[in-house]
């Protein structure tokens, strides 16, 4: 399996601290997604499970979770799971995103990613992957279709 961030968080996540070093080990080499502050609960091939924290940082004018936040959240989950599940010999990049917001996010959020299996093949390919985002309540508030382009790694 050539995911680093898989291989990190079967080494180090099975305990809060070790969740805590992968999700902190993420964003250091994804910088952006820091700006919300993720802690990823389950990396596995075909699923990943982030959760925020509610933070004023998070927050937009009227005191909900930040569309963008949202946004982030999922494109952070899918990638991951993504990553998780691609054979060895395929890369990866997201090509587009389908959001709905379904209802006002309030407090702690929790985004779940799900991708199919990933067959190698000789040429690129679209696959989709679907996360739904939900509150404390476990009431889906915010889902997206993240079109990922796959495609053979380049030799050397």
């Amino acid at each position: 399996m050539s995911s680093q961030a898989l291989r990190l968080f079967q080494r180090y996540g099975t305990s809060v601290p070790g969740r805590w070093l992968v999700s902190r080990a993420i964003c250091f080499r994804a910088p952006y997604f820091a700006s919300i502050r993720p802690m990823i609960d389950v990396l596995e091939p075909g699923r990943c499970v982030v959760r925020i924290r509610d933070r004023r940082r998070v927050h937009n004018h009227i005191g909900t979770v930040h569309a963008i936040a949202l946004c982030n959240m999922a494109e952070l989950a899918a990638g991951l799971a993504t990553d998780a599940t691609i054979p060895d010999a395929l890369r990866w990049i997201p090509k587009g995103m389908t959001v709905r917001y379904l209802k006002k996010a309030t407090g702690a959020m929790t985004a779940t990613a799900r991708v199919p299996a990933i067959a190698e093949t000789g040429a690129g390919s679209e696959v989709h992957t679907l996360v739904e985002v939900r509150n404390a309540a476990g009431e889906v508030v915010f889902d997206a279709d993240i079109t990922m382009w796959i495609s053979p790694r380049k030799a050397g």
